[in-house]
């Protein structure tokens, strides 16, 4: 895959992101923007006195992803934004991304094939309604049309896209391609957000912000399958929804952001009690799959800047765990926070250092199921010692100029897959990312 790594450099060449300027209040016209990012991550040998089908395997790996964007956008008229994102991914993650419950490489996600495929990521419309109040500056960026909005306005956004491009956001840990890798950084662990094998799903989603405050609320197709690429048309018998209020403040002049969330989805799920109640020995979710089956929960997510340059985050994510992870992982409890620096104190203002603890946790009826030889999308060592997933992660981003950052990447994992049999391993991870 030496090609990636020249499209990676190419993109940093390119100094300028295109754009439409007008003088009228309008804003930003149209813009084309890009990406490209790729990741190489080993691990090597751990202790591992047996293993399962989906298990993360003993031996010394090596694997490389690789994703690139093309991203733009366009506003017809006043208020109204539409995007377009063409999205190309190849390349794989350790193990087939199969025995961590907390995945290392959140570009993985994304890669359902190691050959390289393109496809439509967004294709989105974002209706703003001005409300009053004061006005602010918007900074022109991917998927955002720079120009000035209302503190005060009601925003529609309809199409595809992801759901955590609107939900779940936190400016220390949200984004695996400039910072923290690990899936269960990047958002909630246990919310179980629907999106297909590439990370989007179709959907529409409102959000009210009045000042400090906003409130969002959304509906979303679900996979027609668990981590399956094609989604069910049918969304009134399958999707999930989400709502979360979020309160802007400051502390000594500092400023940092609480958001809380709950969230239901429901489709076709298989039920964990069910299945093990059906074959005791040898139980499969899969044969226990019904309309109707219900996942919910909620998440705590806490952004707090300490310095000019220091920031902290935490977040508490919970689900009810009775039926089959269906989208993002197989995790029902999940707790982290960490820190990011930037590099101002020795003179590299644009690098960034992190460091991060999760720990990721299952239902009793989840852990059940494992541990009596269940197979789950993700997971699956044949038998299960149950203990707790805990993660420490922790990356220097070294800024190679305005559009180039290369990443070392570090990741303890205790307990791989909640099994206490297993693990704990160390991996290792070299991420370029090029923007324009």
């Amino acid at each position: 895959m030496r090609n990636q790594w020249v499209l990676v450099l190419a993109l940093a060449v390119l100094r300028v992101p295109l754009g439409g300027q007008t003088p009228d209040p309008v804003g930003e016209l149209w813009s084309l923007h890009g990406q490209a990012t790729t990741v190489s991550q080993t691990h090597g040998e751990f202790s591992s006195p047996y293993q399962g089908p989906n298990s993360l395997r003993p031996g010394k790996e090596w694997a490389t992803s690789f994703t690139t964007t093309l991203m733009a956008g366009l506003r017809p008229w006043q208020g109204t934004e539409v995007y377009l994102d063409l999205e190309g991914a190849a390349g794989k993650g350790v193990s087939g991304v199969l025995g961590l419950a907390g995945a290392p490489n959140g570009e993985t996600y994304r890669v359902g094939s190691p050959d390289f495929r393109a496809a439509v990521a967004r294709f989105m419309v974002r209706q703003t309604f001005d409300l009053g109040g004061e006005a602010q500056t918007v900074e022109a960026d991917a998927h955002q049309l720079g120009g000035t909005r209302a503190s005060r306005r009601l925003v529609i956004h309809l199409g595809k896209f992801s759901v955590m491009d609107v939900f779940d956001a936190n400016a220390y840990a949200h984004d695996p391609r400039s910072q923290f890798l690990n899936w269960t950084l990047m958002g909630h662990g246990a919310w179980d957000y629907p999106a297909d094998t590439r990370g989007y799903t179709w959907g529409c989603a409102a959000e009210i912000y009045w000042d400090a405050w906003a409130l969002r609320f959304g509906r979303f197709a679900e996979p027609l399958e668990a981590n399956q690429l094609e989604m069910d048309r049918g969304i009134a018998r399958a999707h999930g929804d989400v709502v979360e209020v979020e309160h802007g403040h400051t502390i000594g002049g500092l400023a940092g952001v609480v958001r809380l969330m709950a969230f239901r989805n429901t489709t076709r799920m298989g039920d964990y009690r069910q299945s093990l109640a059906e074959s005791p020995t040898a139980p499969d979710i899969t044969a226990t799959r019904a309309y109707g089956r219900v996942k919910q929960g909620w998440g705590l997510n806490l952004e707090q800047s300490l310095t000019g340059d220091l920031g902290a985050f935490a977040r508490w994510s919970w689900s009810d765990g009775r039926t089959e992870s269906w989208a993002f992982t197989e995790v029902d409890r999940s707790a982290s926070a960490g820190l990011a620096l930037k590099g101002s104190d020795w003179g590299r203002p644009q690098d960034c250092v992190g460091a991060a603890f999760v720990q990721n946790g299952l239902s009793p009826d989840h852990r059940d199921y494992l541990a009596a030889g269940g197979l789950g999308f993700l997971l699956g060592d044949g038998r299960l010692s149950y203990v707790p997933e805990r993660i420490l992660e922790a990356y220097y981003a070294l800024a190679l100029g305005r559009h180039l950052t290369a990443t070392l990447d570090a990741e303890r994992i205790w307990n791989p897959g909640y099994n206490g049999d297993r693990g704990p391993v160390t991996l290792y991870a070299f991420r370029l990312h090029a923007q324009f």
